[in-house]
């Protein structure tokens, strides 16, 4: 049988650490293959380190095809389905699962859109039939949507995005290894990249250290002080202080014109009071 090892699919899913590779070998060697390699026409799609341990020791192995792939789109989300659901795969190699799913929907959809109005366009009678395609995957439009599928909270999503975008990769190897937790990682990722490469580099204690740093930084911070990327949330909030500044200066008019109301009714019952009993009010 001719399997083609595909290095980016290979290479598409965080690779096994050597002790789980090790596990497993031991696993394959014990009670063999149990698990069918799945292929997609002679390209391998899952079972990359099956299929090596098998192929080291000489071990015989089953395979599967899956017919409804029709792309390498379909191909990563199939794979990132499968590593979702499984329980090895770490909290934050989660997170970056689901938002790169979120990513392959995103591009989808706005493909798709292109596509129906270029079709609406130019109309055709001769327009092939389309084929079965496998299922459409949950769009992840929603940061909840992407914290539900990752089996994480919103907030760790937030943490995990901000890790990805800010983080030099020696600080993103600490996160994927153990060595920080998502939480502090988030924390040093604010921090410029050579500062982020120093901590990273001189180990977990100075991680811990340089992400105890940055939250009391942050703790010490004036609260109107907004960070230049908070801008547009910043600007609300000014709005909102002088809409509040605003119904203090009206709540502070009605007591004065209140309290001229009451001196008014006391003086009206002083002049009554004043009057003749049998004079005729006014």
């Amino acid at each position: 049988m001719n399997i083609v090892v595909n290095e980016e699919l290979k290479a598409y899913i965080e690779p096994l650490t050597q002790d789980e590779h090790d596990a497993l070998e031991r696993s394959i060697l014990a009670e063999g293959c149990r698990d069918a390699l799945v292929l997609w026409g002679d390209v391998l799609v899952d079972g990359h380190n099956r299929y090596g341990i098998c192929q080291k020791h000489g071990l015989p192995f089953q395979t599967v095809q899956n017919p409804r792939f029709q792309s390498v789109e379909d191909v990563h989300l199939w794979m990132i389905d499968q590593h979702l659901g499984r329980r090895s795969v770490s909290d934050f190699q989660r997170g970056v699962l689901a938002l790169r799913k979120r990513e392959i929907m995103a591009e989808r959809k706005a493909r798709a859109a292109t596509s129906t109005e270029t079709a609406a366009a130019t109309p055709t009678a001769d327009a092939p039939e389309a084929t079965a395609a496998l299922p459409a995957p949950d769009p992840l439009s929603s940061r909840e949507a992407i914290a539900k599928a990752a089996r994480l909270s919103s907030s760790q999503v937030v943490m995990i995005e901000k890790i990805q975008k800010q983080a030099a990769p020696e600080l993103v190897a600490a996160v994927k290894s153990g060595t920080i937790s998502i939480n502090a990682a988030a924390a040093v990722a604010t921090l410029p990249a050579e500062e982020q490469v120093a901590a990273a580099v001189a180990g977990k204690d100075e991680l811990k250290q340089a992400a105890k740093r940055v939250r009391e930084l942050n703790k010490r911070k004036p609260r109107d002080e907004a960070p230049s990327e908070d801008k547009a949330t910043a600007e609300p909030a000014a709005g909102a202080e002088a809409n509040t500044d605003e119904l203090k200066t009206l709540r502070l008019r009605v007591a004065e014109l209140t309290a001229e109301n009451t001196e008014l009714r006391r003086q009206v019952a002083q002049l009554q009071a004043a009057l003749p009993a049998d004079s005729t009010p006014f």
